[in-house]
Order: structure tokens, then sequence, then C-alpha cells
């Protein structure tokens, strides 16, 4: 089976490369080129295309592959959000993901987040570079004895829930699908919003977690709360993020995903002018550290994508459908 590789950097091909003589029945063909409705056509000649996160998946594209007869969407991610499914389902393309990969990946970024932003450690580096050793600006507060609310207690909140408990502190949840466990003790939103010192979000964008951070939830959260998020940009309503953040409701802020992510994640913009005014308000911020969607990016969890996304293009071309999302 033929298979194009949208939007790949060093590294996809890095991991992907290295597991291909364990599938000598599919043959890749890598471009760096992001899926979206002006490259669609690309795919033709293809059964499958492998898109990510950043791909543009809509109506249009979708139209676009169904007419180059493309099968099968390889998503080399776990979300699944900027893929229009039903769209995909009306044009028989089956759209397939990596429901796991490294839990653990994902759950100690979340937790570097909130130690980075509420130790202000960004600062520090930044100070000792210019020979600045003083200490202003830079007291945090301990995790230690205190409650981390974990949103989404799927198997990254459950890793997330874990590494808390090791810090000492008490592990709230919320979930509308409990999963049993030692460690998080489950509670409603609302509880988990008033008595959580650490909130750190792991639920999947849908209709209902859209802006489940807005301003009354915010409102309803401690004074001095640290938030972290490294699930997707779309759980914050940012305006709403920047206002709290500006009343001094928040000590600390930890993203590595944000609204307005597009095209311009994973690419060097260094010598360009920022022309996102979302990234540029939240980098105004001393207590406030943003990463580039970065939290599955560890070699365990590459490998794992690799050798799960090839595993699904292999059985859909014996006729069986594996990890399907729609």
């Amino acid at each position: 089976m033929n298979i194009l590789f949208f939007g790949t950097k060093k590294y996809d091909r890095e991991f992907f490369e290295k597991k291909l003589p364990e599938y000598p029945q599919l043959n890749i063909t890598f471009i760096e080129a992001n899926l979206s409705p002006q490259t669609a056509t690309l795919a033709a000649g293809y059964k499958a295309i492998c898109a990510f996160v950043n791909s543009d998946i809509g109506e249009q594209t979708i139209e676009i592959l169904q007419k180059v007869g493309v099968k099968l969407i390889l998503m080399r991610c776990s979300g699944f959000n900027n893929v229009d499914l039903e769209k995909a389902k009306q044009a028989g393309i089956t759209v397939v993901h990596v429901p796991r990969y490294s839990p653990q990946a994902v759950a100690e970024h979340a937790m570097a987040l909130a130690l980075i932003a509420n130790r202000r450690i960004h600062k520090a580096y930044i100070k000792c570079r210019e020979n600045d050793f003083a200490l202003s600006g830079l007291m945090g507060v301990n995790f230690y004895g205190k409650t981390a609310g974990i949103v989404g207690t799927g198997q990254i909140g459950r890793a997330m829930a874990e590494i808390c408990r090791g810090f000492g502190m008490r592990v709230l949840g919320y979930d509308e699908y409990k999963t049993e466990s030692k460690i998080i003790e489950y509670v409603d939103l609302e509880t988990l919003l008033s008595q959580s010192d650490l909130i750190s979000l792991h639920c999947p964008l849908t209709e209902k977690t859209y802006h489940i951070i807005c301003k009354d939830t915010i409102e309803k959260m401690k004074d001095g709360v640290v938030l972290v998020n490294t699930s997707r940009g779309g759980l914050v309503d940012t305006d709403d993020l920047i206002a709290g953040i500006r009343e001094e409701k928040f000590f600390a802020v930890g993203l590595d995903v944000y609204e307005e992510e597009n095209e311009s994640v994973y690419e060097d913009l260094s010598d360009s002018i920022l022309q996102n005014s979302t990234i540029a308000r939240l980098l105004s911020f001393p207590n406030v550290v943003v990463t580039s969607h970065q939290g599955f990016f560890t070699s365990e969890a590459l490998e794992a994508i690799s050798d799960i996304t090839l595993k699904n293009a292999l059985d859909f071309a014996g006729g069986k459908i594996t990890n399907a999302v729609n």
C-alpha cells in the first residue's frame, strides 16, 4: 500500500524509517508540505495519507482526498479534532489514530510546566545568564501538601495523578467516565475548581469541553491557582484566561497548547514578526510559560507512534480496521 506522509520533519522520517524494515508491504513517501486544501491533490495515486495535529483535514480537504482515491487517513497522534469525521465517513474514508503512545511523556511535561511556571525557572535562567543572581521575582509555592485537580482522567490524566501523588499532593479528578483509582478522588467540576491549587487539563477537545476554562469557571477557582494545559488550546478561552492573569487570579500558568495554533506550530519563525496576537499576549506575562506543543516529544513516544501508525496501515491493507475514530 502506498502512503503519503504530510508535514514530516527530520525526526518523523528518522523514527518511521527505523520501523519500515518491519513493514515491507508498505511504501511510504515523506513530504514537508502539510495537509490542507491546497496540498491535498498531492495524494493522487496514494491509497492512504498520514497527517498530524496541525493538519487541516476539514470538509474541503476531504472532498479532494476522496476525488484522488484516498481511502485511509492515518493520524500519527491521539487527537483528531482537526478532522471532519462525518465528512470522511460520507466520503468512504476511514480515519484511524494512535490512542496511546506514552502517557508519561505528556504527564511529565505537564508537571515540568507546572514547576517551571511556579518556581519562575524560565526567569531564573535568563537572570543567571546575565550575571543577575538576585532572587527578586522568583518566589514560588510548595506543591507538597496541596491539592491537584485533574480534568480528564484517561491514561495521561492518571499518569499525571501519579506524579502529583508522588509530590505529596491530594488528587481530585473530574471525568464523565470514571476509572477505578486508589489515587484519584472523583468530584464534580465545581468542587475540583474550588479546592485545587494546581489544575491540569487532560481531556479531549469536544463540543462539551470547548472553553471548559472560561470566565465562569475561572471565578470558581482558588485565588493563586496554577493552571496547566497540555491537551488542546480550545479547552481554554484565552481572552478570559488573560483577564484572569491580569487580575492575579493565577499564580502561574503553563501552556503547551493555545488557541490560534495554526500552520505556524512546529515552524521556526525566529526571523519573523509574530502575527499571532494570542501568543504575543501570553508571552508578555512573567508568570506564564509557553512551549510549542511538545508534550509528546520523547524518543519513547515517537517510537510508539511510528509502530502503531504502521500497524494501523498494515491492518487496513489486510482488511482489518484498528483504532478507527469514524
